[in-house]
């Protein structure tokens, strides 16, 4: 019953503070919680402790965030999952599907579909493709990728830590990177396609 309290009353105290919510029973609160102006809060939203939202955020339906720190003109989901130690700046966004933990989302960048983005730094206008994934762990420890500004992730693409993307890098779609990339180059790692003529499958 006093958890059902609570959260009555912090919803009343962002609903009066202009944090607009279509389904403010669905949305649940902690007490630290901090939110800015302009302010968009889809229905099923979780926000755990030590969450600091600033301003003009939207965050879609089925979204779970803790110890994340959100700034200014942020879309967030549906169906994102925002762990710990993540921090989104201005102009970012992370779509339907992904993970962020311990990882910094930079200025304009986008992460917009099915990626895991674990220990990692990306720069300014960086966009990350489909189904990317952070590969940081090794077995013993966590290691970091770092993705500096302007860098193209190919969709599908596995990002072996540690490990650097330099400026304005492409990644090529379907490519396994486990060397630093330098600067202003394509990387990519992939197989050759193969195709046999007028084959016919064994009856």
């Amino acid at each position: 019953m006093k958890q059902i309290n609570l959260q009555d009353n912090l919803r009343k105290k962002f609903l009066k503070k202009g944090v607009k919510m279509m389904a403010p029973e669905t949305v649940y609160f902690s007490k630290d919680t901090k939110i800015g102006k302009n302010v968009i809060i889809d229905p099923y939203v979780v926000i755990g402790k030590k969450v600091k939202i600033q301003n003009n955020v939207k965050i879609f339906s089925f979204s779970h965030l803790e110890k994340v720190k959100v700034e200014n003109n942020v879309n967030i989901g549906p169906y994102a999952r925002l762990r710990p130690g993540t921090v989104l700046k201005s102009g970012s966004k992370v779509g339907n599907f992904v993970e962020v933990k311990k990882s910094i989302v930079g200025t304009d960048s986008k992460v917009n579909h099915l990626s895991y983005i674990g220990d990692t730094v990306i720069g300014s206008k960086v966009n990350v493709g489909a189904g990317t994934i952070t590969c940081n762990y090794d077995g013993e420890k966590k290691n970091k990728t770092k993705i500096k500004n302007k860098v193209f992730i190919g969709s599908n693409s596995s990002l072996v830590a540690p490990i650097t993307i330099n400026e304005s890098s492409v990644i090529g779609a379907g490519s396994v990177i486990t060397k630093n990339v330098s600067k202003k180059s394509l990387a990519l790692s992939r197989a050759s396609q193969v195709e046999v003529k007028n084959y016919k499958r064994n009856k």
